[in-house]
């Protein structure tokens, strides 16, 4: 069995080599739907991670602990007790799950209203740790006047912009935010606005403010209590075993009712449907690009199929089987299909690489900001090269050359030899 395969892969070798010019054109399609999808799927991967990026640094994190109520209330009654707090900051220092944890920073959150002079408007008050919540966030670094909060600050807020505007503040300017406590009463606190920030966000910029966590804790009558702990981790892909992993460390008051740990898929479903949107549209656009490269293969091999029927026959009636017949064919359209698929997928990584390894710049496609689901679309996207993804191109390219060729080969098999026969070279 092993001799008769070997003979016939050396005929599909061979066939290939004598018709040279139909096997170049064959693979020229292959190769070029397959440098057009080693180009897509870097700069597609590196888009969401882009996105994902900007909206956890900006939110709850890649993993968020939280209380399950808090999701939906947004109360500062749905907060996380001290102690499970200080379990979370146990479970966090774990051999396991240190090494997967960029920074983790403790938040309370809360909506309430922002006033002065000029009027009042809704805000969300976010109690940061400056420290920690400086090496977390990416609104420090969006500051257009002032600076970020730092340790020693007490009575600071760092202000959108957009909120800024309408209520008339600047740097130096003093106003209240108000809001129920944790004892049930309506609380103002005074602050004085130390820096201001646009995010490119409209809904952030007209109403976050950060003020330190002490005294949030201290107006609010909150002591060390935190409504949520922000993670970040190293690389978007261990989100979800982190998530099991503290999910299993925090047991206990999981079980309670007292926590919860959700990825930023859960967290932000609207973040998710946009990633999955747009990975089903590149999905979409490849398997139109390669329909069209598998029909033109069958069509190629197809027309070689019968235009190769004496030389069929001949092979039959030297002793070829029929279903050795359909293997040749099927053989032959394996080895374009690899050969067309490593070069394409190399070719289209070093386009890639070359071209935009240190990142696309798509600032010309429009004049202003673009933002959506709380993100800021950035204009340089950088390629995230995966070699999962690399694996996946060259499965799919095989697959579409399995499918291509096996109705020619199937035509083989069905080939009569007297018939064949007849046919003149």
């Amino acid at each position: 069995m092993s001799k008769r395969f070997h003979v016939v892969s050396r005929l599909a070798v061979r066939n290939l080599r004598r018709n040279l010019r139909r096997s170049v054109l064959t693979s020229l399609a292959m190769i070029i739907g397959g440098t057009l999808l080693m180009m897509s799927l870097p700069l597609g991967d590196g888009t969401h991670e882009a996105w994902i990026e900007s909206a956890v640094r900006m939110g709850g994190g890649h993993v968020t602990i939280q209380s399950p109520e808090f999701r939906s209330s947004r109360k500062i009654d749905d907060r996380l007790p001290a102690d499970v707090r200080v379990a979370s900051r146990t479970a966090l220092s774990r051999a396991g799950i240190a090494e997967r944890v960029l920074i983790a920073t403790p938040q309370l959150t809360l909506g309430g209203l922002a006033s002065s002079a000029a009027g009042a408007r809704p805000a969300q008050i976010v109690g940061v740790d400056p420290a920690s919540e400086a090496r977390f966030t990416i609104l420090d670094e969006k500051v257009t006047e002032g600076r970020y909060l730092e340790p020693e600050d007490r009575l600071a807020a760092y202000v959108g912009a957009g909120l800024v505007e309408s209520l008339e503040l600047k740097v130096g300017s003093r106003f209240v935010v108000t809001t129920q406590d944790a004892e049930g009463e309506i609380a103002g606190q005074l602050l004085r606005v130390v820096g201001v920030f646009r995010s490119g966000v409209p809904e952030i910029d007209e109403s976050l403010i950060h003020i330190p966590l002490e005294t949030a804790g201290e107006w609010l009558h909150s002591g060390d209590d935190v409504t949520n702990i922000a993670i970040l981790v190293r690389q978007s892909g261990q989100v979800e075993g982190l998530r099991r992993d503290l999910g299993r460390e925090l047991a206990g008051p999981i079980e309670v009712g007292a926590a919860t740990v959700m990825g930023w898929r859960e967290a932000m479903p609207a973040l998710d449907a946009a990633v999955r949107i747009d990975d089903f549209g590149n999905y979409l656009f490849q398997g139109i690009l390669f329909t069209i490269i598998g029909l033109g293969i069958v069509n190629t091999v197809l027309m070689s199929v019968l235009h190769r029927y004496r030389e069929f026959g001949v092979l039959q009636a030297l002793g070829l089987t029929p279903s050795q017949t359909g293997t040749l064919v099927l053989i032959e359209g394996l080895i374009l299909t690899a050969l067309s698929g490593v070069v394409g997928i190399a070719l289209g990584l070093f386009i890639t690489f070359y071209f935009w390894g240190d990142g696309l710049d798509i600032s010309g496609m429009w004049d202003e900001e673009w933002s959506f689901s709380g993100v800021v679309m950035e204009p340089v996207i950088v390629p995230y090269f995966r070699v999962a993804r690399v694996i996946q191109a060259l499965a799919f390219m095989f697959a579409i050359g399995v499918l291509a060729s096996l109705y020619p080969a199937y035509r083989a098999t069905r080939i009569d030899v007297a018939e064949a026969m007849k046919f003149e070279r």
